[in-house]
């Protein structure tokens, strides 16, 4: 139970539920020829899954001291030794990076080996040092949130691309390309919210977060402003592109999942004051983020099936 902790399975978990919607509930679903065999897509996932878990693992080995002020588990040190964890870490690094690297050369594009590298080495600097820069660690990790979302079709469409099907494979990837950005957003803002939850212990420890910088008040104000501002964009995005188009049911399922919690959201927000109040906001986003990318199989079922 330590160890899947230390990996944080419960972000995987959602990371191989978000992986898995979008080949089997969406591209799966569309009458084309995809890239990668059913094997060698769960090769992808494994390879992702790896480098997330070994980045959770380094994040706790350089955070046990602030997860200690702020009253988290501390695994590190206690039920898993600091020795260890590196060890785990390298070798679920090793395995990740190892799979990308024979997936690249599978579908002929060796190049995308750099891909896992740059990821996993830039996990590393985030949990060591960029994390306490500000802002830059919370839009590194919104990044890489985005990232797995679009390595779906990096390996899954991008290799089966000719002049014939660039038209339709791309209207396929610009859709992977919005949810990519949904995942950035709501991850973005979600990071600055753990800040605030984490304040205290990050302040200890000379950090230099938003909350720190500008205070808790003035950082849930912006906070306040962003997410009001995103949740305007998505309910244009869900006008524009669902409604108008007659996905009514796309429609009353985006706005029950995603436009009605981020209201609720920015309420609850408007009078955050201690930890536990933004650990629940951050629970919120969880949600949002999570039946937001279910949508990606209403929206495909809506569309095929009328339904």
């Amino acid at each position: 139970m330590a160890f899947l902790k230390l990996i944080r399975y419960q972000n995987l978990l959602l990371l191989i539920f978000m992986q898995l919607l979008f080949r089997y509930g969406f591209l799966n679903l569309q009458n084309i020829t995809l890239a990668l065999t059913d094997l060698q897509f769960g090769i992808l996932v494994l390879s992702t899954v790896c480098i997330a878990a070994a980045g959770y693992i380094i994040n706790n080995i350089f955070d046990k001291e602030t997860d200690f002020i702020n009253k988290k588990d501390v695994i590190v040190g206690t039920s898993i030794s600091e020795t260890m964890a590196y060890n785990l870490y390298i070798g679920i690094n090793v395995l990740g990076v190892g799979c990308g690297f024979y997936l690249s050369n599978a579908i002929e594009k060796p190049g995308f080996t750099l891909l896992f590298i740059i990821i996993s080495g830039t996990l590393y600097l985030y949990a060591s040092s960029l994390k306490q820069s500000l802002l830059i660690g919370n839009i590194i990790v919104a990044i890489l949130t985005a990232v797995s979302v679009i390595i779906v079709g990096l390996f899954d469409l991008y290799p089966m691309i000719t002049p014939d099907n660039q038209i339709h494979l791309g209207i396929l990837f610009k859709i992977l390309l919005d949810y990519a950005l949904f995942a950035f957003l709501i991850n973005f803002i979600r990071e600055i919210i753990k800040d605030l939850e984490d304040v205290k212990g990050d302040y200890n420890l000379g950090m230099n977060t938003l909350p720190i910088a500008l205070g808790v008040e003035r950082t849930s104000k912006i906070v306040l402003v962003s997410t009001a501002l995103i949740t305007m964009y998505l309910f244009y995005y869900i006008y524009n592109y669902y409604f108008n188009n007659n996905l009514f049911f796309s429609t009353i399922y985006s706005l029950i999942t995603v436009i009605a919690p981020l209201i609720f959201f920015c309420i609850k927000l408007a009078n955050a004051k201690i930890s536990s109040d933004f650990k629940t906001l951050s629970f919120i986003l969880k949600l949002v983020l999570l039946f937001g990318i279910i949508s990606i199989v209403v929206n495909t079922f809506n569309i095929l099936y009328n339904v």
